[in-house]
């Protein structure tokens, strides 16, 4: 086979082309590659069909040419193959359904000696994964090559041909059927991850709704800005999500922008997937592009290479892109176009890539020679000082996702050691607060079963009074342990009696502390709805904490008020002046040092009053400290 590329820009056809060197031939493939909209593809069809009548054509708009190893824009490259043992054969489908269409041509174009589709559809409305995934599900061994039609990042309309029919929707294809014909497809990405995993809450096909909790819109302008997220999908697709699939790491771009502040991707997406932002990485690209393709070519001699490549590489590097395509064009005729995405077959999947290079090698040829990779021959010398800026801003941003992904590595380390050791905390705290309970009531049954027999004495009183203080710390460890375990019912309390049972459980504490509390209250009975436990470590905390803290021979004063909405509970203390009001609800903090105690009794209280909308107030002077609690009433 051979292939025959024109470049049509400012030129007549029948100048251009010499149709009689092409008149014999049978097997006659034209591929049109047009930047310049649909009357020029349409003349352009028309000129060859005329001219060539028994070949084979298919077209596409562009955002961009490949000819040899030259990018254009606003051009239209003709591609002619001749084929010495190769059939080829033309279909098209134009549905509304892309799943449909890709059956239809796949039933239409498949035969038992196809080697290669050769597949182009519209770029606007088609969905290039599920066209694909329709040819797969009837055949999923052929390769498929080509792409998504482009208007030069216009994304309004695109066009399509098959023959002499122009499409505005759908699909063409053409397929190269033979015993001889060796292909060999292969692809560069060049696309690195950078950032933070993001997951995909919401999406109907390639329509995402919701990423990481906002919407894509959202997403774009916090992590690009205001005016990247204003002129997508034009600009913005040098930055797409960036995901693993079928083992190879593929981009989906933004093709459409939608008012609800969802975005259409090329290829779609699916919920719970993780993707990452993306940048071009330009060293990476100025790699030679094929040094791996003959690597697994077996040597084989290519004489034609299809290029169909992402319009985002064209528009990130344009002034290098040229550098991209020579090693191929340094090897044979090499031809394609810029797509708004590329159709890829690998290991028995067909995938539609975005961001990506891909290239078929065709050879007809049985002889069997040996492949010299070749240097390209632009040398970095002819990079301009903004591509350089470019490449080191490149280098840059990959060492430094470098550092953070090896940063993000340690720290998850770090987070499932401090995670296990706070699991291995909590449970010896649960097992800890489970065995206490069962001592504890020993030593006070004892102490009660004492006093019955023997009456009270001063030693078992001081101990009764510990061993209260040990049950009030317990409850709240308890507490603390049991609260994210269990559900809490809310029950109708009268708190007068319930107080007053937490007064006499602590009236021998305050007697130890020569202390006494006074118990004021406007009603006989005043009914709350609260959580019995939680009011418990309310009233227990402030009780001991006035016992703890109050001047010797100084009474507590505890008090009840109802109005018609809210009950109030007031306790008072004479003690010194807090010094810090802001800070005595924080965890670990204790105003005088030389109490006992871990500082973590109002902490729990706050957070208690927190979950349970229950106002407090604290007030502290010379004279008197007072701790206000406020309660919903029951209406």
């Amino acid at each position: 086979m051979k292939t025959y590329n024109y470049s049509l820009k400012n030129k007549h056809l029948h100048d251009l082309i010499d149709f009689s060197h092409f008149s014999k031939e049978d097997n006659l493939l034209v591929q049109i590659f047009c930047g310049q909209g649909k009357d020029i593809l349409e003349i352009t069809i028309n000129l060859i069909l005329e001219r060539l009548p028994q070949a084979v054509c298919i077209g596409t708009t562009t955002d961009g040419e490949i000819i040899n190893n030259e990018a254009s824009t606003f051009n239209t490259v003709i591609s002619i193959s001749t084929f010495e043992n190769t059939s080829v054969k033309t279909a098209y489908a134009k549905g509304a359904n892309s799943y449909e269409n890709g059956i239809t041509i796949a039933n239409e174009l498949i035969s038992s000696n196809t080697k290669l589709l050769i597949l182009f559809t519209d770029g606007t409305t088609t969905n290039g994964e599920e066209f694909l995934k329709g040819i797969e599900s009837i055949n999923n061994k052929v390769m498929i090559s080509g792409g998504m039609a482009g208007d030069n990042a216009n994304f309004t309309q695109t066009y399509i041909s098959s023959g002499n029919k122009i499409f505005e929707n759908g699909a063409v294809a053409v397929a190269l059927n033979s015993e001889v014909l060796k292909v060999h497809n292969d692809y560069n990405f060049n696309w690195s991850p950078i950032g933070i995993e993001h997951t995909i809450d919401e999406v109907k096909n390639n329509r995402v709704l919701k990423i990481s909790g906002i919407s894509p819109l959202e997403f774009y302008e916090k992590y690009l800005g205001e005016y990247v997220a204003k002129s997508l999908p034009a600009t913005g697709i040098e930055f797409p999500l960036i995901l693993e699939r079928n083992g190879i790491l593929i981009a989906r771009a933004v093709v459409a922008k939608h008012q609800d502040g969802s975005l259409s991707f090329a290829g779609n997406l699916h919920q719970g997937d993780k993707v990452k932002l993306g940048f071009g990485n330009v060293e990476m690209i100025m790699d030679n592009p094929f040094e791996h393709i003959f690597n697994t070519c077996n040597n084989t001699n290519t004489e034609s290479f299809f290029i169909y490549s992402c319009m985002a590489r064209r528009r990130y590097i344009p002034e290098i892109i040229n550098l991209e395509l020579e090693p191929f064009a340094n090897i044979t005729s090499t031809s394609g176009f810029f797509t708004y995405g590329e159709f890829f077959h690998n290991k028995g999947h067909n995938e539609l890539l975005n961001q990506t290079l891909t290239v078929v090698a065709l050879s007809e040829s049985t002889h069997i020679i040996n492949m010299t990779k070749q240097e390209p021959l632009s040398n970095k010398k002819q990079m301009s000082e903004h591509s350089r800026s470019i490449q080191a801003l490149t280098h840059l941003i990959q060492k430094s996702s470098e550092d953070y992904k090896k940063q993000t590595q340690r720290l998850e380390v770090e987070k499932t050691y401090s995670n296990n050791l706070l699991t291995a905390q909590k449970n010896f705290l649960k097992y800890a607060v489970h065995e206490t309970n069962t001592p504890l009531s020993v030593i006070m049954s004892n102490i009660e079963l004492f006093e019955m027999e023997f009456g009270k004495n001063r030693y078992l009183s001081n101990i009764e009074v510990a061993m209260k203080n040990i049950f009030s710390i317990y409850d709240d460890l308890s507490y603390l342990v049991k609260k994210d375990q269990m559900m809490y019912k809310i029950q109708t309390i009268d708190i007068v009696d319930f107080v007053r049972s937490r007064i006499d459980f602590f009236s021998q504490n305050a007697n130890l502390a020569r202390s006494n509390f006074i118990f004021d209250y406007e009603n006989s009975e005043i009914f709350i709805s609260f959580i019995e436990t939680k009011l418990q470590r309310i009233i227990d905390n402030n009780l001991t904490n006035a016992i703890k803290y109050t001047l010797e021979n100084r009474d507590i004063f505890v008090s009840l008020k109802q109005s018609v909405t809210k009950v109030t509970l007031i306790i008072s203390s004479h003690s010194r002046l807090i010094q810090q009001p802001n800070k005595i609800f924080e965890e670990y903090y204790r105003e005088e040092k030389t109490q006992e105690g871990f500082g973590l009794g109002l902490n729990l209280v706050k957070r208690i009053c927190d979950e349970e909308d229950v106002h407090i107030h604290l007030e502290s002077n010379e004279e008197l400290t007072t701790f206000t609690y406020t309660f919903k009433g029951m209406t």
